[in-house]
């Protein structure tokens, strides 16, 4: 019989200024025996270094590191390696945090409070192309207890896009960047920019967050 090979396990990197706070996370990553610690570092211009020579699978930023915060680490790090999938672990539970890093493309939101819980199962939803919000703060971000999100088939309204738009539209809810988009498709970059505008049009969104919402509703992502 042929030998069957493990499959790979998932590159993690890390970066958070609190000593204690990263040897946890650390503890966490080597509990999972899917997961690999590839590297780690304690503020922002060490982080978005190592992880741009690292190229992991999943980049876990703390939003507020010295030198340059997780935001910013985030923005480019999104923009340089874009197969690189970035996960927030923060203290900050105000959703305005999440909205801003939603906007950016970080596809990962998990509260320090919940990472024993939360962050390995963060990290293999936003692996497998998902987005993972923690629960104590995506009702908070996406619509209020009054206003869950309905998970529907249809596109409400009459609203009619085509399986183009609608394949553009799922990609960039799940954070993927418009060249990644135009890799996986085998159209230009400026086909995909086409149909980015058609679909915010006919849907008249004006923001990534309403179309993240829109796309959870859909089914189109993994649901926190």
């Amino acid at each position: 019989m042929p030998d069957i090979q493990p499959s790979p396990r998932l590159r993690v990197f890390l970066a958070d200024d609190h000593p204690i706070v990263l040897d946890g996370m650390k503890a966490l990553i080597a509990a999972d025996q899917k997961l690999e610690l590839v590297g780690d570092a304690s503020d922002g211009p060490t982080a978005l270094r190592r992880s741009m020579q690292l190229r992991p699978d999943v980049a876990v930023l703390d939003l507020s590191m010295p030198g340059m915060n997780g935001v910013d680490v985030a923005r480019k790090l999104i923009a340089d390696c874009p197969n690189c999938r970035v996960l927030v672990l923060t203290v900050h539970e105000d959703a305005a945090y999440l909205r801003q890093v939603l906007e950016i493309g970080v596809v990962g939101y998990v509260l320090k409070r919940s990472a024993s819980e939360e962050l390995s199962r963060g990290i293999h939803a936003v692996a497998a192309g998902g987005i993972y919000l923690d629960p104590a703060i995506a009702g908070r971000a996406l619509g209020s207890s009054g206003q869950r999100i309905r998970v529907c088939k249809a596109i409400p309204g009459g609203i009619e896009l085509s399986p183009r738009e609608i394949e553009v539209a799922r990609l960039t809810a799940a954070g993927h960047s418009t060249k990644d988009i135009a890799l996986k498709l085998h159209i230009g970059a400026k086909s995909v920019e086409t149909y980015k505008s058609r679909y915010m049009t006919k849907l008249g969104f004006q923001s990534r967050v309403e179309l993240i919402h829109f796309a959870i509703g859909q089914g189109w992502l993994s649901e926190p």
